[in-house]
């Protein structure tokens, strides 16, 4: 019997067939779920508490993904969640087969294959290269040297208007306290290369000329990593009739999603001028501000859509203080939110309940503009119904 440590919450995993290869396995708890191409086997169980993806691979890069995954947990690195680590009994822990790593499955979740679906994928395409690059923003600023980013090393989930990036294999990962400018750019080149190679293979799987071939993709994510690192890199030079520029700079970094942890104010030149210099804490802004108001989970672009609608109903029925503000949320989430969730609960074909509230959201949007007037949501989820549930869903529609 193999030796696991399994982490609490979590079923303890003892009735598979750990001394069996696990392209061997035949247990009833085995599911057929999509997934990317992957050097290692991969294979998914399900349990009361939830679907789970067993990963077997060579002891040493096991617990280096199982100690990186747990140390990206607590700091909201986008990731899968590490649950468990299964070493087998054997003289070679070189063997592929020598252990297993259990992460949690991310639900509505796709491989890069299914979103690139179709030639050049569409809107899709720049959903996706934003996401990335934000991916690798995030793991670098929380002192996370990736090693091997490739398209297939990444899951991917509709997150409203966007689509959200999580990292699936760490075993290549390390981390430091503080990512040198020389590291983030030899992540970035790695990445280049094999984005390309993975376009490459895509080419060659459809019959598609390499020459024609997306090559060109990875190079543009690093180029959208520039953009946002620079971005966060920035620092303003203010004047003493500019302080203002302070609360400009830190809504325009919560516009991006990221939460602002320090800001250091220095004087500059002769003292009458300030240089402002921004930490950033996670791009989980929206996230935490719609938890904090109503309790309610999402995604961060699906809570920046999902706060804009809370803000709207606050604003129309004159909830203007502070404590008018809380009772409007309390209000907008019983008459609003969680009717209209029930009733997409109930629709057939809904997966994911909270990106279909967003998809109304942007129903009603539209509709509203034709009209010139706001239809109203009831009238928009007639009229979203009707119109065949209109929503960008990357596995069918990229």
């Amino acid at each position: 019997m193999p030796e696991l440590t399994i982490r609490p919450g979590h079923p303890d995993f003892l009735d598979l067939p750990w001394d069996e290869p696990l392209a061997e396995w035949e247990t009833e708890r085995i599911v057929d779920l999509p997934k990317g191409i992957s050097r290692h086997e991969v294979r998914f169980v399900s349990y009361r508490q939830g679907i789970y993806a067993v990963k077997e691979l060579s002891t040493r890069p096991a617990h280096q993904d199982y100690a990186v995954l747990r140390a990206l947990e607590p700091i909201e690195v986008p990731s899968v969640l590490a649950v468990g680590l299964v070493e087998r009994r054997t003289d070679d822990p070189t063997d592929e087969r020598s252990a297993a790593l259990i992460t949690r499955y991310v639900d509505h979740s796709f491989s890069y294959r299914e979103l690139l679906a179709g030639a050049g994928f569409g809107v899709n395409r720049d959903r996706m290269l934003d996401a990335f690059a934000g991916l690798l923003v995030q793991l670098h600023l929380a002192g996370c040297f990736w090693g091997d980013c490739s398209l297939s090393n990444v899951l991917y989930r509709y997150d409203g208007p966007s689509i959200e990036t999580m990292l699936v294999d760490a075993e290549t990962a390390s981390l430091h306290e503080h990512l040198s400018d020389g590291k983030r750019i030899e992540d970035l080149e790695i990445m280049e290369v094999n984005v390309a190679g993975g376009m490459a293979d895509i080419a060659a799987a459809t019959g598609v000329a390499i020459d024609v071939a997306d090559l060109e993709l990875g190079v543009d994510i690093s180029a959208r990593y520039h953009g946002l690192w620079a971005e966060l890199a920035r620092e303003d030079i203010i004047g003493p009739e500019e302080r203002y520029k302070i609360r400009e700079r830190i809504h325009r970094l919560n516009d991006l999603g990221f939460t602002v942890d320090e800001i250091d104010l220095i004087p500059s030149g002769d003292g009458s001028k300030l240089r402002i210099r921004t930490r950033v804490a996670g791009r989980s802004f929206h996230r935490d501000r719609l938890y904090e108001l109503t309790g309610i989970e999402a995604l961060e672009s699906q809570a920046h859509q999902i706060l804009s609608d809370l803000y709207y109903y606050q604003a129309k029925e004159h909830h203007h203080s502070d404590s008018g503000k809380a009772i409007g949320a309390i209000k907008w989430r019983v008459a609003q939110f969680e009717p209209y969730l029930a009733k997409l609960r109930a629709t057939e074909g809904v997966g994911d309940p909270i990106q279909a509230y967003c998809d109304l959201l942007h129903h009603r949007y539209l509709q509203s503009s034709a009209a010139g007037y706001d239809i109203g949501t009831e009238k928009a989820f007639a009229s979203w119904l009707e119109a065949g549930r209109p929503g960008i869903d990357p596995v069918t529609d990229a």
